[in-house]
């Protein structure tokens, strides 16, 4: 079944609010085996709004508005939805008590244009909107079925789970189920992931494969379409193998997982320690790390080395070295790894120092450039990235780059130790 969310109000289109509704309803559509192919946002404006119902009625088979439904003259969207399907409005007397009832328990004083909204359009089902005085409605005209949902996320979101989803599950029996799996990666570009995967991604069908960059690290996603989920989880593991036998290297984690909480997780594992150390990024790096629950059990402290003077004589890095290359250099950036590792005592450290923008750039040193190093007992190592962007861009870009630098190094130094105790074991059977 194709699908059109249409959400209406002008305050949508001055950016005023996000348009969280459409967000919600294509990811429980999608997850119940609807297509939704297009997404429509309008002002409170009846040409355009008409313009817009007939636009989708054309391509979808079914049309589902959000907003528009209040007591206001600007609410207009149950007014043209039945307008356009021939429907006369009438009085219904029982979402008229609800209105009624409900306004009176908030001690609410009823104005008269709150009849408005107990006007239905002749043959619609009604979908009771026990938390808000708007109700849903569905009206089915030639082919095409129109849902009318309330505009407030809390509303809208009521009326679906308690109304309109149970009414598709009846309606719509054998749609089957759309259903998506993420795999997260670092350390890699998209145009290098497209580039390894191309061949994946011409021979897909179902499932399909599509790609996402976001705050420097990259999303494939992997969607299925299935009768059952059983069957879609199997044709999504048969893919995962494939693409994970490409780029598996550069997997960090799947769906909701964060670089922070997996770096987090690593470091419980093994019972260690992170300090971090940051200039241009301003704490952000710790910040991310401490928005994860429970992480005090492993980021030991943090020093925001902002000037040379906290570089020098907090975390002592050396200061020739600082005249000499600068702050943002490579360096300065292992002198402060180092130094903030043993003022904290941890067992890795992280650090970052390079120029946010938007001023302050040269030639030698353009706006973008960050040097990130990380230290740890086995000696350190460093990384120059060059990132793009508006200020806060970059940091965060540079933050989730030392997150991710500090996680390929415990994972790295995990691997070695590994390797130390297989040799001793050898060596301990060979006496």
């Amino acid at each position: 079944m194709k699908v059109e969310v249409i959400t209406t109000g002008t305050e949508l289109l001055l950016g005023e609010i996000l348009n969280t509704n459409f967000t919600y309803l294509a990811q429980e559509l999608n997850a119940r085996g609807f297509d939704v192919l297009y997404q429509t946002t309008v002002g409170d404006n009846p040409e355009r709004l008409e313009d817009a119902l007939k636009i989708a009625a054309a391509r979808a088979d079914i049309v589902i508005t959000s907003g528009g439904l209040g007591p206001t003259r600007g609410d207009i969207t149950k007014e043209l939805v039945a307008k356009f399907c021939g429907a006369e409005l009438y009085m219904n007397l029982e979402v008229w008590e609800h209105i009624h009832t409900l306004l009176s328990k908030r001690n609410i004083c009823i104005a008269a244009n709150n009849d408005k909204q107990a006007m239905v359009p002749s043959g619609a089902v009604v979908l009771r909107n026990e938390v808000g005085t708007a109700p849903g409605l569905v009206l089915e005209h030639d082919s095409t079925m129109f849902v009318m949902l309330p505009g407030p996320p809390f509303e809208l979101k009521h009326v679906c789970e308690k109304e309109l989803f149970p009414f598709f599950e009846q309606r719509f029996p054998q749609n089957g189920i759309i259903k998506s799996h993420t795999l997260k990666l670092y350390g890699i570009g998209e145009s290098g992931v497209a580039e390894l995967l191309d061949d994946l991604i011409l021979q897909q069908s179902n499932p399909t494969i599509a790609l996402y960059a976001r705050h420097g690290e990259i999303l494939v996603r992997l969607t299925a379409k299935a009768a059952a989920e059983e069957e879609a989880d199997r044709m999504i593991a048969a893919m995962q193998e494939k693409v994970e036998a490409i780029v598996g290297t550069y997997v960090y984690g799947y769906d909701n997982d964060t670089l922070p909480e997996v770096l987090g997780k690593e470091l419980l594992e093994r019972q260690m320690t992170i300090a971090f150390a940051e200039s241009c990024t301003g704490g952000l790096a710790s910040s991310l790390m401490t928005d994860v629950p429970g992480s005090s059990e492993y980021l030991k402290g943090s020093v925001v080395s902002y000037t040379n003077e906290i570089k020098r004589d907090v975390i002592h890095v050396n200061k020739t070295i600082l005249d000499k290359k600068g702050a943002v250099s490579e360096e300065v950036a292992l002198e402060m790894a180092r130094g903030v590792r043993e003022l904290i005592g941890a067992d890795f450290a992280a650090s970052i120092t390079g120029l946010a923008g938007p001023g302050g750039g040269t030639r030698k040193k353009p706006v973008g450039l960050v040097y990130i190093a990380v230290a740890d007992e086995n000696g350190e190592e460093c990384r120059k990235f060059n990132f793009s962007g508006a200020r806060s861009q970059v940091k965060h870009r540079a933050a989730m780059a030392a997150i991710g630098l500090a996680l390929e190094r415990v994972k790295k130094c995990s691997l070695n130790r590994e390797d130390l105790e297989e040799i001793s074991n050898d060596h301990d059977t060979d006496r």
